[in-house]
């Protein structure tokens, strides 16, 4: 039986590529598409891809006038966690591909994703890269105790971090907070420019033309350095496989996991 699919953000830079590559798939059915910009019409049409015959709603409400089994957003983080609890309401279970949902946000969905008996899975990143720099980095932090997370992003990237940096705070404060020679609160001149901490990890986002989405994580040691590093390019088409195994296995549990590796069988 084919997935029924509603995305959000269908006619952006990243949804585009993924409606394309749900239109190769045989098990996957895309069924209704958000964009305010082209409200009213079928996706197809807008993205020129013929086996698009899905409309275009305005709204993620509206959107649910046709039943989907799993609610795709790729949008914007002052609307996504309301599409994430719209969709829950509405029965569906949900990907999250939009960054800059804070923690809070994310507890208030898990509990709601609990209630409904849904499960929503939150990604950063989609590319298979990540997620073997994640994993990589998980396994550094075991045994090296400093390091520091610097993201890269287009100029016009209004939230920062971005998701990929945040996921990968989070994660590997699950094993450690990293440590600093020099405390915070010793800094001498301007604090600033030792980055944020964020989930026990000094992060420095910049925004800057010609980047896409990088992330780097550098460890140190004594004489010693470890770099780990992603870079995107110009095209979507990285994200589109995993975005595709993100809809088939949100449906394997119930609540809230992050990260694509949260659904994958990595050592």
């Amino acid at each position: 039986m084919s997935i029924r699919v509603c995305l959000a953000g269908a006619t952006g830079w990243a949804g585009s590529a993924l409606s394309r590559g749900i239109a190769q798939t045989n098990d996957i059915t895309l069924v209704a598409a958000v964009s305010r910009t082209h409200a009213g019409q079928i996706l197809g049409d807008v993205i020129t891809e013929p086996k698009l015959t899905c409309p275009v709603y305005a709204t993620a409400e509206d959107a649910f006038a046709q039943p989907c089994d799993v609610f795709f957003d790729y949008t914007k983080p002052e609307v996504a966690k309301a599409n994430t609890l719209t969709a829950l309401d509405h029965g569906a279970h949900v990907v999250i591909g939009t960054s800059g949902l804070s923690d809070a946000d994310y507890a208030e969905i898990a509990w709601v994703a609990e209630q409904h008996g849904r499960g929503v899975l939150a990604v950063g990143n989609f590319a298979i890269t990540v997620v073997l720099l994640q994993k990589f980095a998980e396994i550094a932090a075991r045994y090296i105790s400093q390091w520091e997370i610097i993201d890269y992003a287009h100029a016009d990237k209004k939230d920062a971090p971005s998701g990929t940096a945040s996921e990968l705070a989070a994660r590997l404060a699950k094993i450690r907070s990293s440590e600093l020679t020099v405390p915070l609160e010793q800094i001498q001149g301007n604090i600033q420019s030792r980055g944020a901490r964020l989930s026990g990890s000094q992060v420095h986002s910049i925004r800057l033309p010609g980047f896409t989405i990088s992330v780097e994580i550098l460890f140190g040691l004594p004489g010693q350095v470890l770099s780990i590093r992603h870079d995107s390019g110009s095209s979507a088409q990285p994200y589109v496989d995993g975005a595709l195994l993100a809809i088939r296995r949100v449906n394997s549990f119930i609540g809230l996991r992050r990260g694509l590796d949260s659904v994958l069988d990595l050592v």
